[in-house]
Parts: structure tokens; sequence; C-alpha cells
């Protein structure tokens, strides 16, 4: 069986640059120390108003394919993992085909929320193992959260941020590439954390049925909504046992592992992770402190930005965990 590898990365962030000192505005009161000590934020990107989902994709993917020296017209596939699309149908993988030109390209979309470039990375790479057919695919992670964020909640809406992180996958000729990955969920957690309007079972229009929550501050129907809390260990717990499986499955300890890139949404649970498994937090790449929390493309944007920063290198050995609404849970292995 074929394996597949990471042939080239890419990432982008948008032009505008939102730092701490607006949050204090906003709120007039001192969020910056908060954000700075417990969640390593200091400033984040908004897209423009001229900049959709797709277009950040973009982007990111055309850094990606750079890397991997190839042109669009290489393209077997594109997965673009998003829970911020372009539209509810079609797919925003297909809006991307097109802004590339990639016209040799099948495309569709994946949704696990903020697990979302890992599981799309899993799916992507067994193309390549698996179809003689399939040797270039392009897997993206993008988020524009912040058409959705409920300034209300303030508590939660300086966390959030747009960018996109992509990658190119193709077969390997070495020792390099993919060695394991894991998928779960936990649909219990599924009215946790989500925008819940806009879909069949609550669709957005003036005369619904349903009770449809607007936003008090611009009467938008559709926002990012916390319903439920999680537990306060959810991520240390699972992040651990996730990193512990894989390592046991490769007969390895964690400190083998050369980088680790977990989701960017609290420094805090990172350090926690490392921790219990007796790791010198260094050992993480975080990225956060610059760009805030993308949602499903922060592992994404991490991994490009390490290589970006020779923080890896051929031949390391790295590990992509990340969590997201659903809950979804994702885990992958891979050697560089």
């Amino acid at each position: 069986m074929r394996t597949a590898k990471i042939a080239g990365t890419g990432l982008y962030a948008p032009d505008r640059v939102v730092p701490n000192s607006f949050f204090d505005e906003l709120y007039g009161e001192d969020v910056d120390s908060f954000l700075r000590e417990h969640r390593n934020i200091v400033e984040r990107r908004y897209a423009g108003e001229d900049q959709a989902t797709s277009d950040l994709a973009v982007e990111a993917a055309r850094d990606a394919m750079g890397d991997a020296g190839i042109g669009p017209d290489d393209l077997d596939l594109i997965v673009l993992s998003t829970d911020t699309p372009d539209y509810i149908s079609p797919s925003t993988a297909a809006v991307v085909q097109n802004k590339l030109e990639a016209w040799n390209a099948g495309t569709f979309d994946v949704n696990t929320a903020c697990a979302g470039f890992v599981t799309a990375l899993d799916v992507g790479r067994k193309f390549v193992e698996t179809d003689e057919q399939v040797e270039h695919v392009l897997v993206i992670g993008a988020y524009l959260m912040s058409r959705y964020i409920d300034a209300e909640a303030k508590n939660v809406a300086s966390l959030f941020a747009d960018g996109s992180g992509a990658a190119v996958l193709t077969p390997s000729d070495d020792e390099a590439g993919i060695l394991t990955a894991k998928l779960e969920s936990k649909g219990q957690y599924c009215e946790h954390m989500g925008i819940y309007t806009g879909g069949s079972a609550a669709p957005v229009t003036e005369e619904s049925p349903l009770p449809i929550t607007r936003n008090k501050a611009d009467g938008r129907v559709q926002k990012l909504e916390f319903r439920e809390k999680f537990p306060d260990d959810f991520n240390p717990d699972n992040w651990t046992r996730v990193v512990r499986e894989l390592t046991d499955r490769l007969d390895i300890a964690p400190d083998a592992v050369d980088r680790y890139f977990f989701t960017q949404i609290n420094i805090e649970s990172i350090r926690e992770t490392l921790d219990r498994l007796g790791l010198p937090r260094e050992k993480a790449h975080n990225v956060m402190d610059r760009f805030g929390y993308t949602g499903n493309a922060c592992v994404a944007m991490a991994l490009a930005d390490a290589f970006d920063h020779d923080r890896v290198e051929e031949g390391d050995l790295i590990l992509l965990v990340a969590s997201g609404g659903g809950a979804a849970i994702a885990g992958m292995a891979v050697q560089l």
C-alpha cells in the first residue's frame, strides 16, 4: 500500500490586525491581561468585508502548492474543512476549485468543526494510499468565524479569528509519510456549542415557528452559541489519551515525538497535556499569540508556520491533535 506524505504547506492570515486593546475599549475593562496570561493571545486577524471563506482558502492553497512545486492542473482532489462555509450548498471546495481553476480536481467539504483539518488530512491520505490515479491531494482548513461572533458573549468573543492553512499530499517514495491516525466523535456534546441556525432544523426565515435567537447588536440570526459548558478537563483528558494511543501504536514513548501541534484555543490546556505526558512545554508549536483562535484552520496554520520558521525539518516525527464541536477529536502521527 502506498504512503501519503506532506509535500508542501501554506497559510493565510487576513490583513486586518485586531489587537487585544480593541476588546479593552469595547468592554471598558482589561481584557488584554487575561488573554495574554491564560490564552497566549496578543492579536488576531479578521477577514475583510469583501472576503469569503473560499478566498482565505485559496490564498493558503496557493502558498501550499508553491511550497510543493505544483500548479492547479496537478491537483486530483481538493478536500476542504470548514464549519463557516460560503454557502450551505454548493460546497466551498467547489468554489475554491473554480477560483484556482483546478479543473482536474474532484472536490468536497468536511465538517468536524475544529477537528476538521486533521480529519480532512486523514481522508485525503486514504485517497493517496488506495487510489493510484490520485497523485496530488490539496487539503485545506479555512475559518471565517468573525461573521458569527456574538459580541455580547465577551468571555469568548475575543478568542476567535479568521485564517486558513493548507497541505499538499503526494505518494511517498521514502520513509516519510502519515503513519497512523485516529478519528472519533462524542455526539453527546453536539448541543454544547455551534452555529445552530441556518440548517433544516432551524432555517433562517422571518416567519419561522422555531425559536431562532437573534443577535441583539446587529440583528443577525446566525451566531456562534455556547449553550453548555464542556468539562474543564475535556481537552487535556482527550488529547493525552490520543497521544498515548498513537505513540503506543508506533511502539514509542511520547518523548520520541519531535513536535506537537494542538488545537490552539487554550494555551493552558496545551501546557497541561504536555505536563501530564512528562514533556517540556517547548515541544508544542503555538501560533495563537499572532493569529488568535482560527478553529479548524489552526493546526494547519501552526504546521505551516513551523516549516516557515524552521521549527520542523525532514525526518522529524510530529503529532497533530485536534478537537472541536460535535464533539470531534482527531489525531495523527506524521514522519516528515
